[in-house]
């Protein structure tokens, strides 16, 4: 099955957040609480989309990146964050432990912890995934009304993305955020002012974090068996050493014999 995808088009957004209440009725997700642990970005357990100012102008959507190899898939130690078979990473609160590896794991900052509820779960989009079940596009697509959103295969969002970068190079930055950073996402912009306040500076590279990870993970089994070798030698070598002072002590602490 192939890889689904999300455009955003930042030249297009108003900043009229149809696209987040859409998100809040489709989801369910009823009253935001603000707590001391919220982050002043709109995000949080019941809010999974938000639309934010850009510092040098404009309207941006922050939400999940569905990273096409995904970090806070990675280190879940029980398959909360899972991949459905289309790419989009998914949470089963079912499973979820409540470890927070996941909000740790995010290069950007996404997944949102349910602090003040007795039984706590992480929010985060997942593409209004029984939706596309039920053959219909994600809320806010649907609710969008300058069309800033578009919800396809990633490859033609792609397409799209270029097409419009060349037809409008006056009008956009000549790159496709989301494109390579750190392997790729499924959410991708378009756009006519810098997106670093959302991580897509240049300092995450290309590599998927769990590449990273398992370049020094592999070198684990290497390392142990080297360091077990040297302190098997260190420990034979001291124990030779004392071995040998034992045995001269011995020596030196018996009697003569008589006659000699």
């Amino acid at each position: 099955m192939k890889q689904v995808g999300l455009l955003v088009d930042v030249t297009r957004c108003i900043g009229c957040n149809k696209c987040v209440d859409a998100c809040v009725m489709a989801n369910h997700l009823g009253a935001e609480h603000h707590i001391p642990q919220q982050e002043a970005d709109g995000l949080s357990a019941q809010r999974w989309l938000a639309i934010v100012d850009a510092p040098q102008g404009g309207f941006v959507r922050k939400s999940c990146r569905h990273c096409l190899d995904a970090a806070c898939v990675s280190v879940c130690p029980v398959g909360a964050m899972h991949k459905s078979p289309e790419g989009i990473v998914l949470y089963d609160k079912q499973k979820c432990m409540g470890c927070r590896y996941c909000l740790m794991a995010c290069p950007f900052g996404i997944p949102r912890y349910e602090w003040d509820s007795p039984t706590p779960v992480v929010g985060k989009c997942f593409f209004c995934y029984q939706r596309l079940s039920e053959g219909q596009e994600p809320a806010c697509v649907e609710a969008c009304p300058q069309q800033a959103l578009t919800f396809g295969e990633r490859s033609e969002l792609l397409n799209l993305a270029h097409a419009r970068l060349r037809q409008s190079p006056d009008k956009y930055l000549p790159k496709v955020f989301g494109e390579f950073e750190l392997g790729g996402s499924a959410l991708m912009y378009i756009s006519n002012v810098p997106l670093d306040f959302l991580n897509f500076n240049g300092t995450l590279g290309e590599r998927p974090y769990p590449e990273l990870t398992w370049d020094w993970l592999s070198k684990v089994p290497a390392v142990t068996l080297v360091t077990a070798g040297l302190m098997t030698g260190l420990f034979w070598i001291i124990g030779r050493r004392m071995q040998a002072q034992l045995a001269g002590k011995t020596q030196t602490s018996q009697p003569p014999e008589e006659g000699k």
